[in-house]
């Protein structure tokens, strides 16, 4: 029988940094007033492949049958439920969600078969949407001490210059695949790719400075947005080749990235559902994980009990009540304490007959070493001190 892992997919060995990552997300989300939502991980692969098909990404996505024969498929990301979860809702509708979703691509670099999305995402929206989501995102950042940059663009500038360029319509959608691809293969590469559509110019445009691009009537938007993104204190930085592979995507569009990580950390755009204007951007759990700089200070408590184990369980659920996370070990101290190590749990607590006697528990520090006796009266006040 085999053990490892399928390929593409692995164990979480930290999730407990995930845990505090996540918690850091969700709590951004809801103080702008983001709704959670929670969607199937299987839908009928006609509705995940959606209008789209013949997307990178839609392309990957894994296909299923159950026993009815029916043809299904894992969700490859959140915005396709989001035709489903919109209907007459009250604009503008505000929603966010976590969780897995899964593509059958190439396993590179930090790119994996399942991974972890953070959405949150606007129906109804306005540009000052756009630049609110930007700000939420641009605090998450902060919090998680990740050093960043924000590029922005917007897909109708970018379908102004290929029309200026003559790229035909039936080409559009390649040409930005390729362009998309500027971040991964090098310049020779792409302009390789592009002459096949008669696109190789562009490269040449890109390079021109942003006041070149005040000429193209769509500029308007991304100059709008610039104005809100600066209500909200937060720095973009226009990039003209950002392209962003999905195909929904109508106006803005955006993506993070970290000096310290050559994959994009975070991206989305503004896009269609169900006839209405909405926004959105998700975040990738997995590599925000690899950047993030969160403490792991975490306050557990390991109680030794020898031969005291009713008042140890007594002493446990009076530490637990303030919300301190405590496990109780029955037995001997040597490998108790092992274990305590094995864990990085910074506080040991003995309870022994000597200690019961005078009302005491000892307390260990296991980062410094030092050893004290502590009241049990007054154990809990000593912990939530430290």
């Amino acid at each position: 029988m085999k053990t490892e892992n399928a390929k593409g997919f692995k164990d979480a060995e930290n999730a407990l940094k995930k845990i505090q990552i996540r918690n850091i997300i969700e709590q951004t989300f809801q103080l702008y007033n983001f709704i959670p939502v929670e969607t199937p991980i299987i839908e009928y692969e006609e509705f995940v492949k959606g209008e789209n098909p013949n997307d990178e990404a839609v392309s990957d996505i894994f296909k299923l049958k159950d026993k009815g024969k029916r043809d299904l498929a894992l969700r490859y990301e959140f915005t396709f439920q989001l035709k489903r979860l919109a209907k007459n809702k009250k604009l503008p509708y505000k929603r966010y969600q976590i969780g897995p979703v899964f593509r059958d691509e190439p396993v590179t670099g930090n790119r994996w078969r399942q991974f972890t999305q953070c959405d949150i995402d606007v129906v109804g929206a306005s540009v000052k949407d756009e630049a609110e989501i930007l700000r939420a995102t641009s605090d998450i950042l902060k919090k998680l001490k990740i050093d960043f940059v924000i590029n922005i663009n917007n897909r109708k500038l970018l379908n102004e210059i290929l029309e200026e360029l003559k790229i035909s319509e039936k080409n559009k959608l390649q040409v930005i695949n390729e362009i998309d691809k500027l971040d991964k293969l090098s310049e020779s590469e792409v302009k390789r790719n592009l002459k096949k559509y008669g696109a190789e110019k562009l490269l040449a445009v890109f390079k021109k400075p942003e006041s070149y691009f005040k000429k193209y009537e769509s500029y308007a938007d991304v100059k709008e947005l610039k104005k809100f993104c600066l209500y909200y204190g937060i720095k973009v930085n226009f990039q003209a080749f950002l392209a962003r592979g999905l195909s929904y995507y109508n106006g803005s569009i955006f993506e993070i990235k970290s000096k310290n990580l050559k994959e994009t950390i975070i991206a989305g755009g503004s896009y269609m559902v169900n006839n209405v204007q909405a926004t959105g951007i998700s975040l990738g759990l997995e590599r925000l994980e690899l950047l993030a700089n969160v403490s792991m200070n975490y306050k557990k408590v390991l109680i030794i009990s020898l031969n005291q184990d009713k008042i140890a369980v007594g002493v446990a659920d009076s530490v637990r009540e303030l919300g301190i996370p405590v496990q109780i070990l029955f037995g001997k101290v040597g490998k108790a304490l092992e274990y305590a190590n094995s864990l990085d749990m910074p506080l040991v607590v003995f309870i022994g007959e000597e200690e019961v006697k005078k009302g005491k528990v000892k307390l260990k520090n296991m980062n410094s070493g030092k050893e004290k006796f502590v009241l049990m009266s007054k154990l809990g006040k000593e912990l939530e001190g430290l």
